[in-house]
């Protein structure tokens, strides 16, 4: 157990999501180019999924993460020479599956840089912010690298989900 408990965030350590890959009832995912102008496709299609899955009330929390974790991977996930090379594999992968009582939101990007939380005071910065954004507003997140053909890593972020059973307007 390294002992930097300093720091206010940590991601729940390198790793995967608690969950069973071959039990997700729902999987999307899309390619997102290395430009800016990504948030807001993934936006549009994290908008359009969860409208599918008929969980549009969960849009507000689920794109501000989408969001922040599209940011970061653009921002610190990408060599420079990404925004210029065409014709490859888009670099940024955004990933939504769902479980019965869970959600998740995975952004591959091609850097094996862990996700840093920068420290910072100063609320009204544009920067180092958005990890605190996922960590509030999921309910665990974390990150893990890929190995094999795919090199770089997944941010991904947890959200539960109200059970089905619960009726859909037990609020």
């Amino acid at each position: 157990m390294g002992t930097n408990g300093s720091t206010m965030l940590e991601p729940l350590r390198q790793g995967l999501p608690p969950l069973d890959p071959a039990a997700v009832s729902d999987a999307a995912s899309c390619a997102l180019p290395a430009r800016y102008e990504a948030v807001r496709e993934a936006r549009r299609f994290t908008r359009r999924t969860l409208d599918q899955w008929d969980m549009g009330d969960r849009f507000d929390d689920v794109c501000l993460v989408v969001s922040e974790l599209v940011t970061n991977a653009l921002r610190h996930g990408l060599p420079a020479s990404a925004h210029r090379v065409t014709g490859q594999e888009p670099p940024v992968r955004l990933h939504l599956m769902r479980w019965t009582e869970r959600l998740v939101c995975a952004v591959r990007d091609p850097s094996h840089d862990s996700p840093v939380a920068r420290e910072t005071d100063d609320f009204s910065a544009e920067s180092g912010r958005g990890l605190f954004l996922v960590d509030s507003f999921s309910d665990s997140w974390g990150w893990h690298p890929l190995a094999g053909a795919l090199s770089g890593k997944v941010v991904w972020a947890l959200f539960r989900l109200p059970r089905a059973d619960a009726g859909p307007h037990a609020e």
